[in-house]
């Protein structure tokens, strides 16, 4: 680790992006943190970012940020993380989250090229330099085809990977110690219970080992921590059983992910996002997970992602692939493509003549899913080149509206999440 932090040091130096890989709970975020402290932007904040934790519908927006008017709900103009990093360090933590049509805007950004808000038509130009984290294997994402190999490679210009605590475990003891002392600084730890600490292979890594220090800090009035008690709270720790299908088999390694959501799970009444910030992941990450291992816990908080509340909602774009007719003041029509669909509007290709579509516009298609012609006035608020756009829908008949809103209510509820009464 001292070998692995004078790199750390030696890359702050540098205007390169970083790449921070490394397992779940190993300190990626503190490493990127280190590295803006110790460059010559510490002076300004740090931006920091969990790609997953967002819906996909607000990456782009987040990042980049928008102009009034760009989609529904959009009441004012607002600047992105990106805008607020200038002369900064911006982190992307779960960069291997992020969808195709965001990497290829960030990997613009980070050639140094200029970039619309969402919505806008001033060009923007910034300083800043990048700092990602991930705990994908980015070259088997690479090909696959989930992730563009000409960003992992501008991302990576210098790599760090965070060993495991497994890899290093002569630095359990001083990180035991070091947890104690921020508990309960009274308290000491037996050589027993260091030896117990030493033979886990902590598959959460520190952050596993700090919550588990915690939880044996509060546990005792003792004020030495024998090994004895330390086993008594591992040994609890680790006896779980699956609801579904019986014991899961424990100490094997393979399994401890696994092993890890579950208790996670648990130990939260099988809420999602509580669970999901005690493993240190995103909720999107905690659903992937979930149908990854085939997990079925039955309880009803297991149902949803969480609430979305009505402003959220407003920002809520589903995923579509649907024709759609635009036909200008003066007749002439336009067949485009929608990719995604809201309330509000929807984003769009293919869009060949922008300009000769300015102004407002008439708006036909099908409803995905049904027998529904959905009919609306709309506007273009965005373009790109390449052909994307943003409409937004001016007038909707109501009773279309409302058909519209049940179709998207009924997405929103696909993906996980609870709509409130």
């Amino acid at each position: 680790m001292h070998k692995f932090m004078g790199m750390v040091d030696r890359v702050a130096g540098h205007t390169e992006t970083v790449l921070v890989v490394g397992e779940t709970g190993t300190g990626k975020e503190l490493v990127a943190r280190t590295i803006h402290d110790s460059s010559y932007r510490h002076k300004n904040a740090l931006i920091d970012i969990n790609c997953a934790a967002l819906p996909e519908h607000l990456v782009e927006s987040e990042l980049f940020g928008y102009e009034k008017g760009a989609f529904s709900g959009a009441d004012s103009s607002k600047p992105g993380l990106f805008e607020l990093a200038d002369k900064s360090t911006i982190f992307l933590d779960e960069i291997g989250e992020l969808q195709p049509q965001i990497q290829v805007k960030l990997l613009r950004v980070l050639d140094g090229q200029p970039y619309y808000r969402l919505g806008g038509s001033r060009k923007i130009t910034v300083d800043v330099r990048v700092v990602a984290a991930t705990n994908q294997d980015l070259d088997l994402a690479v090909k696959e085809g989930r992730f563009r190999k000409d960003l992992y490679h501008r991302l990576s210009q210098f790599q760090l990977r965070v060993p495991p605590l497994r890899e290093r475990p002569e630095d359990i003891a001083a990180l035991a110690r070091h947890f104690l002392s921020l508990k309960a600084a009274y308290k000491t730890l037996s050589v027993d219970a260091l030896a117990v600490l030493q033979r886990q292979s902590w598959p959460g890594n520190v952050r596993e080992l700090r919550n588990v220090i915690a939880k044996i800090a509060m546990a005792t009035d003792e004020r030495l921590i024998t090994g004895a008690a330390v086993q008594a709270e591992l040994c609890g720790e680790n006896a779980v059983e699956r609801r579904s299908s019986g014991a899961v088999p424990l100490g094997n390694l393979d399994n401890m992910e696994e092993q890890m959501i579950i208790r996670a799970l648990q130990q939260t009444g099988g809420h999602r996002a509580q669970a999901a910030e005690r493993l240190g992941i995103s909720r999107r990450t905690l659903s992937r997970k979930l149908r990854e291992y085939e997990i079925d816990l039955s309880s009803d908080a297991m149902a949803t992602l969480g609430t979305i509340s009505e402003e959220q909602q407003k920002f809520f774009r589903a995923k579509v692939s649907v024709s759609v007719t635009l036909k200008n003041a003066q007749g002439k029509e336009l067949q485009v493509h929608a990719v995604n669909l809201s309330t509000g509007g929807m984003g769009l290709d293919a869009v060949e003549d922008p300009t000769g579509f300015a102004g407002l516009v008439d708006v036909s298609f099908l409803l995905p899913e049904s027998e529904t012609v959905i009919v609306a006035k709309g506007r273009l608020v965005w373009t790109e080149a390449g052909g994307r756009a943003g409409l937004r829908f001016v007038v909707v008949e109501p009773i279309l509206f409302e058909q519209l809103q049940h179709w998207t209510n009924r997405k929103m509820k696909d993906e996980g999440w609870e709509i409130p009464s």
